[in-house]
């Protein structure tokens, strides 16, 4: 039941990604239109897959070099999969300061991983960042674009607890 619901889904993502490059294709410049198919393909599969860089390439007659540069020069594109929460940890000056290097040592405890990792049951990635705007709240982090703000080891106990409890 399961193969059968994956395999499903597997085909309805194929389908949506070559449904959006066909309408690409339509358009002026199709090429220039790269980056918005790989955000719709990282969208689809949570990260970008080797087959499907492939793929892309094929579908848009684009060198698979020309893909995997793009891919590869854009921080925002993931070439391995990411956990359902993925956790920016903001290590700027005003977080710092105030001991984002706490907070990062709670999470690592916490989650049992390092920066740049994903926990094992692909629930949180962790991840750092420079700024995320919030310099009047600090420390803070970002779990899926929502901002939790004046952390302390136990608060960022709390949190991850209560993202766990969710599942």
């Amino acid at each position: 039941m399961v193969d059968t619901e994956d395999r499903e889904d597997e085909e309805r993502k194929k389908i949506e990604l070559r449904k959006f490059i066909e309408d690409v294709e339509k358009k002026e410049f199709p090429h220039s239109y790269l980056i918005a198919v790989l955000h719709k393909a990282q969208e689809l599969y949570n990260y970008l897959r080797k087959d499907v860089i492939h793929d892309v390439a094929s579908s848009m007659n684009i060198p698979v070099s020309t893909v995997w540069g793009v891919a590869t020069f854009y921080h925002y594109f993931n070439l391995e999969p990411r956990g359902k929460y993925v956790i920016f940890v903001c290590l700027g000056t005003a977080c710092y300061v105030k001991g984002a290097d706490r907070i990062v040592n709670t999470l690592k405890q916490e989650l049992k991983i390092d920066i740049g990792q994903t926990t094992e049951d692909m629930l949180f990635t962790l991840l750092e960042t420079r700024c995320l705007g919030a310099c009047g709240i600090s420390p803070v982090m970002m779990i899926n674009n929502k901002i939790h703000s004046q952390l302390t080891s136990r608060k960022v106990s709390e949190i991850i607890n209560i993202y766990r409890k969710d599942q």
